[in-house]
């Protein structure tokens, strides 16, 4: 079994910032690429930003310059810094990952979610 669990998420103003992270826990052989997604009230689900366990990243360009994904392969797990943050930033944000377990199998996970909400 195999689970993601985001933390991290809350309430901040405009302009502030918030550290998600995401633990990913099992049996894990390997992780792959990982990524946050996020979904807005009446949106559908959008990538955030992704990355390889190489390190490569891919920012959405509405989050460019103003977030920092990292993982921690060591320890599964995976942060996006937020700074900057803007009230359109508002949204249940999701963990996702690619995960080997030792018994071979390769799969597409997604946690609970954690929610963002930027308001004065």
């Amino acid at each position: 079994q195999v689970q993601l669990v985001e933390s991290g998420g809350g309430l901040v103003q405009p302009g502030g910032s918030l550290r998600l992270s995401c633990a990913a826990s099992g049996s894990i052989f390997s992780i792959g690429s990982m990524g946050w997604y996020r979904q807005a009230p009446g949106k559908q689900r959008e990538l955030v930003v992704s990355i390889t366990s190489g390190g490569n990243t891919n920012y959405a360009s509405s989050v460019k310059g103003r977030c920092t994904i990292s993982r921690d392969n060591a320890n599964n797990t995976m942060y996006l810094q937020m700074n900057s943050l803007k009230p359109e930033d508002t949204a249940v944000y999701y963990c996702n990952a690619w995960i080997t377990t030792h018994q071979g199998v390769m799969a597409n996970y997604w946690g609970q979610g954690t929610q963002v909400t930027v308001s004065s």
